[in-house]
C-alpha cells in the first residue's frame, strides 16, 4: 500500500454541486408561490423572487464554504480548533437560550420555539453549527483516546464524552426544542463510537439509554404526542385532521406527481396546501414536479454520495479523518432518512431539512463546509501500488500524504 496525493472523489464532488442546483431550480420554481402564500395570509410584501434571492445567496456562499474545505483550508487546521470550536457552538447555544427567555429581539422564533440568532434580516441557527463541531470534535477526542488506549474507561472517555454530547443534546432538543436536529446529533456520535473501538456492551448500554431518553422526551411533550398520534392515524387510515393535515398533503403531492411529475411550475401543493413546502416538505414538492423518475434520481444521487463516502472512510489510514468522514456519513445519512421517510409517512412528521436541498442558509453552508473537507480527505485514500506504476511520474500524484501535509503548514 501507498498513500500518495491523488485525484479527489469526483462522485461526492458532483453529487455536492448538482444537489445545490437541483435545489435552486426547484426553490426558483416555487418560491413567488411561497411569497404570495405568506403576503395574503399575513399581510407581508414578499417579491416574488424574494426566495430565489434567498436561495442564490445561500448556494453561492455553500459552494465558497465548500471548495474552501477542499481546497483551501487543510484539514489539520480544524484539528487544533476542536476544542475551541466545541466550546464556541455550545457558548451560542446557551445565549441564543437566554435571549429566548429574556424575550430578546435578537432571537428569532417560529411555532414557539426559538432556533435563531435575528442579525438584521440575516437569522443563524446555532444548532447547525453544533453539529459541525461535534464532529470534529468527536474525529480528534475518539482518535486521541484510541491511541491512548482509554476507550471504554469512565473518568478518561465516558465522562468527558457525556458532558460535552449530553449539553449538545440539551441544548438542541430541551432549550431549542428541535427533535429533528437531535436525532442528527444522536446518529453522529453513534456512528462515530461505532467504528471508534468502543466495547460493544458499553455501546449498546448508551444506545438503549439514548433511546429511553428519547421515548421520554416524546411521551412528555404533547406537541410531539400529536403527531405520533397523527401518523399512527395516517398509518391505519383514520379520519382526517388538522394533526394529520402536513403527512397527507405531501403523500398527496408525491401521488399527483405520478411517473413523470406535473413540471416545474405547475405545482398545486406549493400554493399554500402543503406546509414548510420550501424547506422540511421540499421532498414532496420534487415528487410532484418530477414524479417517481425524479425522486428516484435524487435518492440515487445521495445514495451514491453516501457510499462513496463510507469508500473514502474506509480507505483513509489515519483514526482522525476516517472518523471525521464518519461523522459528516452518520450526519448526511440521518436527514436523509428522516426527511424522506416523514414525507412518505414512514415515521412522523419532523422538522428536518434535506440536505442541500431544502431553503435555508445556515443548514447548507455548514453541511457543504463539511462535505468539503470529506473531499480533501478523499485526496489521502489508500491505494495498491500498481506494479509497473511509475511512481516518479507527476501525473496526478503530486508527493506523499505526509510530505503533502507538511507543505501546507
Amino acid at each position: 500500500m501507498i498513500i500518495r496525493k491523488h485525484r479527489s472523489d469526483l462522485a461526492i464532488l458532483f453529487a455536492t454541486l448538482g444537489l445545490m442546483a437541483l435545489g435552486l431550480i426547484i426553490i426558483y420554481a416555487i418560491g413567488p408561490m411561497r411569497a404570495n402564500v405568506l403576503n395574503s395570509t399575513y399581510g407581508t410584501d414578499y417579491d416574488p423572487n424574494y426566495f430565489f434571492l434567498g436561495q442564490l445567496r445561500s448556494v453561492g456562499l455553500s459552494v465558497l464554504a465548500f471548495f474552501a474545505a477542499f481546497k483551501w483550508i487543510p484539514y489539520k487546521y480544524i484539528q487544533k480548533i476542536a476544542k475551541p470550536l466545541m466550546i464556541a457552538a455550545l457558548a451560542l447555544s446557551v445565549l441564543l437560550w437566554i435571549l429566548s427567555m429574556a424575550g430578546s429581539s435578537l432571537a428569532k422564533c417560529e411555532l414557539g420555539e426559538c432556533r435563531w440568532f435575528n442579525l438584521g434580516g440575516l437569522s443563524f441557527q446555532p444548532a447547525e453549527l453544533v453539529k459541525l463541531a461535534l464532529v470534529i470534535y468527536l474525529a480528534d477526542f475518539l482518535a486521541r483516546k484510541k491511541e491512548e488506549g482509554t476507550i471504554g474507561k469512565w473518568q478518561e472517555f465516558w465522562l468527558p464524552l457525556l458532558i460535552v454530547c449530553g449539553a449538545s443534546l440539551f441544548l438542541v432538543v430541551i432549550a431549542q426544542g428541535d427533535l429533528g436536529t437531535g436525532v442528527a446529533i444522536i446518529s453522529i456520535i453513534f456512528g462515530m463510537l461505532l467504528v471508534s473501538g468502543v466495547p460493544a456492551k458499553q455501546y449498546l448500554i448508551m444506545l438503549a439509554l439514548v433511546i429511553a431518553a428519547a421515548v421520554g422526551a416524546v411521551a412528555t411533550s404533547s406537541h410531539r404526542m400529536e403527531r405520533i398520534d397523527a401518523w399512527l392515524t395516517t398509518l391505519t387510515g383514520g379520519e382526517s385532521s388538522d394533526s394529520t393535515y402536513h403527512v397527507e398533503n405531501a403523500m398527496l403531492a408525491i401521488g399527483t406527481g405520478g411517473f413523470f411529475g406535473v413540471g416545474i411550475g405547475n405545482s398545486i401543493q406549493a400554493t399554500g396546501y402543503l406546509p414548510e413546502s420550501i424547506n422540511d416538505s421540499v421532498f414532496a414538492i420534487m415528487g410532484e414536479t418530477f414524479g417517481f423518475v425524479g425522486l428516484a434520481l435524487v435518492i440515487m444521487v445521495f445514495g451514491v454520495m453516501l457510499v462513496r463516502m463510507l469508500k473514502v472512510a474506509e480507505a483513509t489510514p489515519e483514526s482522525e479523518p476516517k472518523l471525521y468522514v464518519v461523522g459528516v456519513f452518520s450526519w448526511t445519512l440521518a436527514q436523509v432518512v428522516v426527511n424522506i421517510m416523514a414525507m412518505t409517512s414512514l415515521v412522523p412528521v419532523t422538522g428536518i431539512t434535506l440536505p442541500l436541498l431544502s431553503y435555508g442558509g445556515t443548514s447548507m453552508v455548514f453541511i457543504a463546509f463539511a462535505l468539503g473537507f470529506v473531499l480533501q480527505i478523499s485526496c489521502y485514500t489508500s491505494r495498491e501500488v500498481i506494479k509497473n506504476e511509475n511512481i516518479s511520474s507527476g501525473r496526478r500524484l503530486r508527493g506523499t500524504y505526509h510530505s503533502s501535509r507538511r507543505r501546507s503548514s
